[in-house]
């Protein structure tokens, strides 16, 4: 082999050979290597002498429990060690609070202020010692160790679950590790309350009807008269039902209107003196062209209930309401729009009275509603701005559109039927302050 052939083989054989400065690349990602295998090694054997394998906090029943007033709320603490330990305490806490909170701001000069606005009611506080903290240390063997434990909600009626973009209303169980010279280990679960709402009771099942009327006028002229007699059967119903709407529109104008029908839901925050409104469009109802100076009748015409959640109206700080909004739009002038209160029950509607005082079984009639399947595909609901009326809005800030937000509506794991909601468009919202400056000195629209 001459000495040509044989530096092109040792080239071939040795790429860093070729290229020498490679050798340190080679011998640098050799070296990741290692490391990153000794790093793999350390933390198996940490884990290996780590002391508590497992701490987990199961509560009884399905995930998806509902629980109500007076209710017995019983799970069991896990600890799996891998050696004996030393425990101080081991603690349970149940809570259940409501909390409104926001922030505002306001230019000062060239600095910005902010004003916190909070408020938090507590509905339940309950504790329960597995291990009592009695000055002495307890000593847990290597092992697994059960800790059931149990507690009862309070008799008096509890608020609906919720989670708004400004307050929430939440329950849970908390469990609390405290060890020597050790930081406190704790575990958190949450779970749903429903408020029982009957909508079988007198004030819910009365109709619930009103007339509007007023001239529209464009410019300084007067176009006609235009008007609204709207009825419901009742003012208490559940998600999944179809309201029949009977309506009356009289159209004396030169102008061709569309009458609408909407439900809206309204979302009020209380904190400090302060109000927050969230408002959003869930199902909506359109009529037939109605000509000039013509009139036209729905007999029963339905708008259906998606799957929303309950009226919340004992809560002091949060509330969420209904309205049906029955309105007709002239181009050119105002809307006239014409309200009815409704409220979105959990107990629904026994038509032969085969009504039972068991809550267990009101509620398993509840899951029911709660897990239904919808199929029909509404069209997607107007932003709300486009559904009140110039009066109303003039007294509200500008409507905004955040992003997608689904909390008006309990997004959380609250029940199955949550999970259907999200696969339709999301409501738009709209942001109202309840004490709107002037316009002459309103700010520009902010958008959140």
């Amino acid at each position: 082999m001459t000495s040509g052939q044989s530096t092109m083989k040792h080239l071939c054989l040795n790429p860093t050979a070729r290229h020498p400065w490679k050798s340190h690349l080679y011998n640098t990602s050799a070296m990741c290597r290692f490391e990153l295998k000794n790093i793999h090694i350390t933390l198996k054997r940490v884990m290996a002498f780590q002391s508590i394998k497992r701490f987990a906090l199961e509560l009884d029943g399905p995930e998806d429990t509902v629980y109500g007033s007076g209710e017995m709320i019983s799970g069991v603490v896990i600890l799996e060690l891998n050696r004996d330990i030393t425990v101080r305490a081991l603690r349970v806490l149940g809570r259940g609070v409501a909390a409104a909170h926001w922030l505002e701001n306001r230019n000062v000069g060239v600095s910005t202020v902010y004003s916190d606005h909070t408020s938090k009611i507590t509905y339940f506080r309950k504790r329960r010692h597995l291990i009592r903290d009695n000055g002495e240390l307890t000593v847990l063997s290597a092992g697994r160790h059960e800790y059931p434990f149990s507690f009862q909600l309070p008799e008096e009626t509890l608020v609906t679950s919720f989670e708004g973009k400004h307050g929430s209303i939440r329950y849970w169980v908390k469990v609390k590790l405290h060890r020597p010279w050790a930081t406190v280990k704790k575990i958190k679960k949450e779970f749903t309350v429903i408020e029982p709402i009957d909508i079988n009771t007198p004030s819910l099942l009365a109709p619930q009807a009103g007339t509007k009327e007023k001239m529209a006028r464009i410019w300084y002229r007067n176009c006609g008269q235009v008007s609204i007699t709207a009825k419901i059967d009742r003012k208490g119903y559940t998600p999944g039902e179809v309201i029949p709407v009977f309506a009356e529109f009289d159209n004396s104008t030169s102008r061709s209107v569309v009458p609408k029908a909407y439900i809206t839901q309204t979302q009020t925050f209380l904190a400090r003196g302060t109000m927050k409104q969230k408002r959003a469009v869930v199902a909506t109802l359109s009529g037939d062209i109605l000509g000039a100076r013509r009139r036209e009748t729905w007999h029963g015409r339905a708008i259906k209930i998606p799957p929303v959640g309950p009226s919340i109206l004992q809560c002091r700080i949060i509330k969420v309401e209904y309205t049906l909004r029955v309105c007709v739009n002239v181009p050119g002038t105002s809307k006239l729009s014409l309200e009815l209160p409704l409220v979105m029950g959990t107990i629904p509607l026994h038509p032969f009275g085969s009504r039972t005082s068991s809550v267990s079984s009101q509620y398993s009639v509840n899951m029911e509603w709660l897990r239904m399947a919808i199929p029909e595909q509404p069209e997607p609901p107007p932003d709300y701005s486009s559904v009140v009326s110039d009066e109303d809005a003039v007294q509200s800030s500008t409507a905004v559109q955040p992003e997608e937000d689904l909390s008006g509506v309990l997004q959380r794991s609250l029940l199955a039927y949550v999970q259907e909601f999200r696969l339709r468009p999301p409501p738009v919202y709209s942001e109202v302050d309840p004490n709107p400056q002037p316009i002459t000195m309103r700010p520009r629209c902010m958008t959140y």
